[in-house]
């Protein structure tokens, strides 16, 4: 007897793998999967713009990087940027992107849009999320925005893009994406994150329209695949338990649910093998020795060294190497006797 659906992802026909590069960009639900590939050894860089919800402003600030490659300046849209409390900000990117001045604010930016253009010519991925399809237009200046800033809402105008909008600027973020590093592989997920502040009904609207251009680019495209994280919470966790307590977000449990998912989905057997080791290592270096300077300790420190020489031959570890190399010289230099003991 089964109480519940499990979902089980298909294998994708290309895999990540230990030395793969990736970027991703989207909602919070990506840089969640940004973060835990990252905590893997996994080369990421992670949701560069901030949060990013509708598929208009992400598609909007990955042109703006592509485009620079054909010799044009990476600049953000000079007509988005605002003053809010004395700081600056603009609407394309998450508040968490700011400066003091406007000058101060449009070098961040530009050097952002460089930093991801250069990490998205040698990625082997690209991770985009999307959040929402309702949008916000700034009414004076015309454009959608990705973040409002709480500006005063009388400023826009909140829609629901349409199916027919969305499908053609992904399709046209998708083709140029090709031409700009042929070798990049597109992953695509709709978040899980339920947006109730446009109510449940359109929420569910808005999720559908997503989805359904989702397929259609992996349908026809045949580097655009799709991984079904909004499915794997609406149907396998189906249960208000594996959300926070603003029961709109999936939990610590659920993220893990899904990230492991993931692994069995996306990842090849070395990486999914190589995860577990890893992890092995972090706790161990994250573990606070009972008695610090002992003999005990320091064999746990030199064994946690040669663990960490094994696997330097598939990820990089040379900050951990040397932050435990660095203990060691503590405590040998407080104590040298004890280290020609050992």
């Amino acid at each position: 007897m089964h109480f519940r659906t499990e979902l089980t992802p298909e294998k994708l026909p290309a895999l990540i793998q230990t030395d793969s590069r990736i970027v991703s960009v989207g909602s919070c639900f990506a840089e969640g999967m940004g973060r835990r590939l990252s905590e893997n050894k996994v080369e990421v860089l992670n949701n560069p713009f901030g949060t990013l919800f509708n598929p208009i402003s992400i598609s909007k600030l990955l042109l703006t990087v592509a485009e620079a490659a054909s010799g044009r300046p990476a600049e953000p849209d000079p007509d988005l940027f605002l003053e809010r409390d004395g700081l600056w900000f603009h609407y394309d990117f998450h508040s968490s992107l700011w400066g003091r001045s406007r000058q101060e604010l449009h070098e961040r930016l530009q050097e952002r849009l460089l930093d991801t253009g250069q990490a998205l010519q040698k990625a082997d991925w690209l991770l985009l999320t999307l959040g929402t399809a309702m949008v916000y237009r700034h009414i004076e200046t015309g454009k959608v925005v990705a973040n409002c800033h709480k500006m005063p809402g009388f400023l826009f105008e909140k829609y629901l893009y349409t199916y027919e909008h969305i499908q053609d600027t992904m399709t046209g973020l998708v083709r140029k994406l090709k031409r700009f590093n042929p070798n990049l592989r597109i992953l695509l997920t709709v978040s899980p994150v339920r947006h109730t502040k446009d109510s449940l009904p359109l929420n569910q609207v808005s999720k559908s329209l997503l989805r359904t251009v989702s397929h259609e680019l992996t349908v026809w495209q045949d580097h655009v695949h799709y991984f079904p994280a909004y499915e794997i919470m609406m149907d396998d966790l189906r249960d208000y338990r594996f959300y926070d307590a603003d029961l709109i977000h999936p939990n610590a449990v659920a993220e893990d649910y899904i990230f492991q998912k993931f692994a069995e989905s996306a990842f090849d057997n070395e990486l999914r093998g190589f995860i577990p080791e890893w992890q092995n290592i972090r706790r161990a270096m994250a573990h606070r020795p009972l008695h610090e300077g002992s003999v005990s300790h320091r064999r746990f420190l030199e064994d946690l060294l040669k663990r960490l020489e094994t696997v330097s031959a598939k990820v990089d570890v040379a900050q951990e190497r040397m932050e435990i190399q660095r203990q060691l010289t503590a405590l040998n230099a407080a104590d040298p006797d004890a280290s020609q003991a050992a």
